[in-house]
């Protein structure tokens, strides 16, 4: 992936995008959580999905912004398809596109036509901004190719500063509609609990291949604890992260901030 030099003469998308570039993958600033926090969320996204596709594959990257995810799996082999509402965004992609097969599909993925296209698909940090996540999941679902599989990231609502509903807990999601699909953290609607991701993963017809819940408040610099980020080596970072990660299941809902699920439509015998 090209690294790109901002301009002054940029329109306000591509200057936002570049903002999050700084923390995603130039690291200006290494020692921020949110950068802690998006390398490892990347870093355990990108291994599931070559667990489950091999080079060639076909994957979707949905509501893929400034296409960080798009282009490293390009880079991997993959031929990927990006999709933003943003469609003023494809030649920022394409500045930093090095090599590798992406194809541009800008729109609202609730109407996009594709049917059982994909080996994968990727919402990355998307259900949570949309008013039905039922709905969503089931037309992603329709967009795979038999035995195909679904990586889905999102902020775990079981962490205990989250603040936001259950959607199981909300009479009227309709209500929502016209704050959906806005970018970053301002657009989160619900966030979602374990159980949740498995009954809307069964309603789709999916079935839960392999959970993981990452990211402490340390790496993500939560309750002040940035301040740390900047004093710790990052093998200390790392080591803390790992121990988290092995803690029994009812600690980690608590303490994690994020939820990565494996959804594949046939049930695993593994």
């Amino acid at each position: 992936m090209k690294e790109i030099k901002y301009q002054e003469d940029w329109n306000d998308s591509w200057k936002h995008s570049y903002q999050y570039d700084l923390l995603e993958v130039y690291e200006s600033d290494n020692t921020c959580g949110y950068s802690y926090s998006y390398d490892n969320r990347r870093k355990h996204t990108l291994e599931l999905i070559q667990k489950v596709a091999k080079p060639g594959a076909k994957i979707l990257d949905v509501a893929a912004a400034q296409g960080n995810f798009t282009l490293s799996l390009a880079e991997l082999g993959y031929e990927v398809t990006w999709n933003d509402l943003r469609e003023e965004l494809i030649d920022y992609v394409k500045l930093k596109w090095e090599y590798g097969i992406v194809h541009y599909a800008p729109g609202n993925i609730f109407t996009l036509d594709f049917n059982a296209e994909f080996d994968v698909v990727l919402i990355a940090e998307v259900i949570e901004h949309v008013a039905h996540p039922d709905d969503f999941l089931r037309n992603i679902a329709q967009m795979l190719k038999p035995g195909g599989h679904i990586v889905l990231s999102t902020p775990n609502g079981g962490y205990f500063n989250n603040r936001l509903p259950r959607f199981s807990d909300c009479p009227d999601p309709s209500q929502y509609e016209a704050i959906q699909f806005k970018p970053n953290s301002d657009g989160h609607i619900f966030l979602l609990h374990l159980d949740e991701i498995e009954h809307l993963s069964h309603q789709a017809g999916l079935f839960i291949k392999e959970t993981l819940l990452i990211t402490n408040p340390l790496t993500n610099g939560h309750l002040k604890l940035h301040y740390l980020l900047k004093l710790l080596p990052k093998s200390w970072i790392q080591t803390c992260e790992k121990l988290t990660c092995s803690t029994p299941l009812a600690v980690k809902c608590k303490l994690q901030i994020t939820t990565i699920a494996l959804l594949t439509q046939s049930k695993s015998t593994n």
